[in-house]
């Protein structure tokens, strides 16, 4: 009965051990796709009264549509000060080079072709785009 006491322990040490290796080798792992990681501040400059229009393009069609080409979202905002026609948003992209795919497969798609046009009806919304890729410091949070 000791013996079978002594043998369980081992074995639940061994187990702990293993645990703890394989989680510090999804820390590694998840700190180099982190590292990898790009984000993408881009800000729409709408047209003269457009700016409920594209808010309801985003809420209704492109972010389900960004989800589904591998664009993860962050986070939308408009100005406190300014026109009241500027959209600013941020999206994640596993890496430069995931995002280049993402956009290519996004503006592909079907369905972002159909609610692009639709949307355009009555005009184009945007009138300019600027967009930036960042990386996060080391002494940022998100890292």
């Amino acid at each position: 009965m000791c013996r079978n006491a002594a043998v369980f322990s081992m074995i639940t040490l061994a187990a702990a051990a293993m645990t703890l290796v394989v989680s510090n080798n999804q820390t590694a792992a998840q700190d180099e796709a982190l590292k990898a990681r790009v984000y993408e501040l881009r800000t729409y400059h709408c047209n003269p009264g457009k700016l409920d229009s594209l808010h309801a393009r985003f809420r209704d069609h492109t972010n389900h549509l960004f989800v589904r080409h591998g664009i993860t979202l962050i986070g939308y905002w408009t100005p406190v000060d300014g026109d009241g026609n500027t959209l600013t948003y941020l999206i994640a992209h596993d890496s430069r080079e995931a995002a280049q795919e993402s956009w290519k497969s996004f503006v592909a798609d079907p369905d972002w072709k159909e609610v692009f046009a639709a949307s355009r009806e009555g005009g184009p919304l945007v009138a300019k785009i600027d967009s930036v890729y960042l990386s996060p410091t080391d002494y940022s949070p998100l890292r």
